[in-house]
């Protein structure tokens, strides 16, 4: 139960950090957001605020912005057909009628003859049996309701296709980005709570019985040297070590302003990749808010390259598609290391999240990393893509990732139960 429940947690705020920033960018550049949701499938919650619908769905393994002008519109008003309108005090059109006119009785129903709800913002119609034409003016934030659901209309000023290159691109961009800030927040609180390593290769914590407990290593120990080389940094010192299974090695350490030649012979442990060997030492931690700060960054880049660099092993290759995970590894792993510790689950989160953003950039039809090549081929040709064929490749792209991931939920399924 406590793995569902950091399972479900987890990728309720990778998903929400994530469509949050596509969010407040449509929000601040003035596009009409219809929902906000968590999730896909059926609806397990629902309101309403201002223009926006915001949802929980049932599946947590996504979500999605949809903003006015993205998709094509779903209610169209023909020539001829009859609608019903209510009106505002003002007089403007409040409410667009489409069918079920008869539960409206207070609607004026019309014949209509021009509609333009994207400019004009106007109905020219006739009263039924009447020949006198009248214009209404459409509020901006008038409701169409049809199967008595409301949605409400966008101009063309509030559509996702009005606003400039660039804001739309950073409205696709959003997304990722606030995965990578909070990847960079979450590492910044690892960092406050257990600590940046130093620079300097200063002994942490000496495990018990371990050889570097028997050689007299003790916590505080720095150290300067192996076989008279110089060492500067963790990742050598555990470079020669872990080259030197059952092999005495003679290091020099400073301690309370003291210099001593301790000798330890590393254990030999047995790994997939061979054998290694290990002293039982960990590098010396620092809280620090200042050091914590440029560690976040670090961290994240750190991530970032390993991602990237076992993407290009992907699409070179070198890496199979039976190794990738899905939801149910992701849950698998999950489980393992909640049981280690909530520090570790952090970082684990912290990973997804970076991962999550990268794979959003790819430029793949139906991710953000595809739409954003669409702005960007509109930039090179000076005019839009037809929206029709954008939505195709989009649709096909999305099409073939759904079936990626039932072939990566398949491998999941074959390798940890089967």
């Amino acid at each position: 139960m406590v793995t569902i429940i950091a399972f479900i947690l987890m990728f309720g705020l990778l998903v929400f950090v994530h469509e949050f920033g596509h969010f407040i960018v449509a929000k601040k550049t003035g596009m009409l957001v219809r929902e906000f949701a968590i999730g896909f499938g059926p609806k397990i919650f629902a309101t309403k605020k201002n223009e926006t619908l915001y949802t929980v769905r049932l599946l947590p393994m996504g979500g999605y912005v949809r903003v006015a002008g993205e998709d094509p519109e779903i209610i169209e008003i023909q020539p001829g057909q009859h609608i019903g309108l209510t009106f505002h005090p003002n007089g403007k059109v409040k409410e667009i009628i489409v069918n079920n006119k008869s539960r409206h009785p207070d609607a004026l129903v019309v014949e209509v003859e021009k509609i333009d709800l994207d400019h004009q913002l106007i109905i020219e119609g006739y009263e039924i049996n009447e020949e006198t034409k009248y214009v209404f003016e459409v509020d901006e934030k008038a409701d169409f309701i049809m199967d008595e659901n409301r949605t409400q209309i966008a101009p063309y000023h509030r559509q996702f296709s009005s606003k400039t290159k660039s804001q739309r691109a950073l409205q696709l961009f959003a997304g990722p980005a606030m995965n990578f800030v909070l990847t960079i927040v979450l590492f910044f609180i690892l960092g406050l709570v257990q600590g940046v390593p130093v620079e300097d290769v200063i002994i942490g914590n000496v495990v018990a019985d371990s050889p570097a407990e028997e050689a007299g290593f003790q916590p505080g120990d720095k150290v300067l040297s192996i076989e008279d080389t110089p060492i500067n940094e963790w990742n050598e010192f555990q470079q020669i070590v872990q080259s030197k299974p059952d092999e005495q090695i003679s290091m020099t350490v400073e301690r309370n302003d003291e210099t001593l030649q301790l000798d330890v012979v590393p254990a030999s442990m047995e790994y997939e990749d061979g054998t290694v060997g290990q002293v039982g030492v960990t590098l010396a931690l620092e809280k620090s808010v200042a050091k914590s700060i440029p560690h976040s960054f670090e961290q994240t880049y750190t991530w970032a390259t390993l991602i990237l660099t076992n993407l290009g092993k992907l699409v070179t290759g070198q890496f199979s598609i039976d190794m990738l995970s899905g939801p149910v590894g992701i849950y698998d792993a999950t489980d393992q290391i909640v049981k280690t510790g909530f520090l570790n689950f952090l970082t684990w989160t912290a990973a997804l999240s970076v991962n999550l953003g990268i794979i959003n950039l790819l430029p793949l039809p139906a991710l953000d990393g595809g739409r954003l090549l669409f702005v960007g081929l509109e930039a090179l040709r000076g005019k839009p893509i037809d929206p029709q064929k954008e939505g195709v490749v989009h649709f096909i792209g999305f099409a073939l990732l759904m079936l990626l991931m039932l072939v990566v939920t398949w491998n999941d399924i074959q390798r940890l139960f089967l």
